[in-house]
């Protein structure tokens, strides 16, 4: 129990962000790749999307012009939720603050695997299905929760960023330092970071695998398990807070505040 605390706890430790980065990063190639295989898209590739809307504005066909503004916009409620829930929680010294947008995604992830099916033929105005705005959403909470407890440090529903990162760390593996080059003016490699951007490259692509096999052979139902897993990581922060949370009012001691960024905030 303290362990699954630590990893989704208030509290962030390096090792922490390292572990939970590479679980979710398995969660979202899972759901992308499965995700695809129902809907026919990519419904964390926001860069697509922009690249529809563009597209398709030109060309004039408005019902893609209309599912990409869908996505975009399910996108940013997403993150915009995990930005709310997080100050919320931090505000009221809550242990749990990254452990309640889990808890939502975890929710809706169920939600996805036990009715997938029916909300397929569910229209909205974007001339999408719902499915499709409701695993963008899912990406959007995922990704800001991941990249808040990290201080930007991590994402894990995209793969350009991290490719980018991992690209330049061997790049700087690779390079010749000439000889007589002073140590502190030689160019090295920041090993922790290669290993971290190979790591969440490998487990989304793991996930990517698991998520379309799932999907193909098992149906919505494959969900199911990635959210339990992600209710057992939520759950022991919220079980932590429960009196707190049934007293909201209640003082509570000081959080010691983590370091992060003015542009994660």
């Amino acid at each position: 129990m303290r362990r699954l605390r630590h990893l989704t706890g208030h509290h962030r430790t390096v090792a922490s962000n390292r572990v939970l980065g590479l679980l979710l990063a398995f969660n979202a190639g899972a759901v992308n790749a499965g995700g695809f295989l129902v809907v026919h898209l990519y419904t964390s590739h926001m860069t697509g999307f922009v690249s529809m809307l563009a597209d398709n504005l030109v060309l004039g066909n408005m019902a893609l012009v209309l599912g990409a503004v869908g996505a975009l916009l399910a996108f940013v409620c997403g993150a915009a939720t995990t930005a709310v829930l997080v100050n919320w929680a931090r505000q009221r010294k809550l242990n749990s603050s990254y452990a309640l947008p889990l808890l939502v995604v975890a929710a809706l992830m169920l939600v996805f695997g036990l009715v997938g099916a029916i909300t397929l033929d569910w229209r909205t105005p974007f001339a999408v299905p719902t499915t499709v705005l409701l695993l963008a959403f899912i990406m959007g909470l995922q990704n800001a929760t991941v990249t808040k407890m990290s201080s930007s440090t991590i994402r894990t529903t995209h793969m350009t960023g991290v490719v980018t990162d991992l690209g330049i760390e061997l790049g700087k593996l690779l390079y010749w330092n000439r000889t007589g080059t002073a140590p502190e003016s030689q160019v090295r490699a920041n090993h922790a970071r290669l290993r971290l951007f190979a790591g969440l490259l490998a487990m989304f692509l793991v996930g990517g695998i698991a998520g379309a096999a799932g999907f193909k052979h098992v149906g919505f139902v494959f969900v199911v398990p990635l959210a339990l897993v992600l209710l057992a990581l939520s759950l022991p922060p919220l079980w932590a807070d429960r009196a707190r949370l049934r007293h909201p009012l209640r003082k509570a001691p000081a959080l010691a505040k983590p370091i992060e960024p003015p542009a994660a905030r």
